[in-house]
């Protein structure tokens, strides 16, 4: 079962929670340790968890303008994407490592903020029959990337990476 736009907005506010939990708790030290079963420091790691609300907004007008073209078109386009899986993995791997020198504990959460604002924004625009329009996505991507997405596949997704990655930080979690 989708989740409802109310559940897909109480799960950013979550992770923008976490999110602040996680850097107030953390030392220099502790983020500039290596994650677990990553090649990231946990700063990087959060940066990262953050570029997963940046992506979906990025992708938004994407499926918006995709999902109107023919099936064959949206095919071609995901996997054309999906060939180049190769460079994008080194692409993401590198620049969030990059992009955490400056979105980083400083940074970092008010990128979060003016991101989900804007995701949120968009959120609250989307009609029914919109949060219903699917395109072909690069599977290859992400493994919460699926074969076919809808408009409230992609809105939810940004949260489910940011939990997987939560994991594999070497921090302590932090009280709630």
């Amino acid at each position: 079962m989708e989740p409802t736009r109310e559940e897909i907005q109480a799960e950013y506010g979550r992770a923008r929670t976490d999110l602040d939990r996680w850097l107030a708790g953390a030392t220099a030290e502790e983020l500039r340790r290596k994650s677990n079963g990553t090649k990231w420091t946990n700063e990087e790691l959060l940066f990262h968890m953050v570029f997963g609300y940046m992506v979906v907004r990025a992708l938004l007008p994407v499926v918006h303008l995709v999902s109107r073209l023919p099936s064959p078109a949206g095919k071609a386009f995901a996997a054309l994407l999906n060939a180049g899986t190769r460079p994008f993995d080194i692409i993401n791997y590198w620049g969030s490592r990059s992009a955490a020198l400056y979105f980083n504990k400083r940074r970092m959460a008010r990128k979060l903020d003016t991101t989900l604002n804007a995701i949120t924004r968009s959120l609250e625009r989307e009609s029914s029959e919109s949060m219903s329009r699917s395109m072909p996505f690069p599977d290859r991507w992400d493994p919460f990337f699926n074969p076919t997405m809808t408009l409230n596949d992609v809105y939810a997704y940004p949260t489910k990476h940011f939990d997987f990655h939560a994991r594999q930080l070497s921090l302590r979690r932090p009280p709630q």
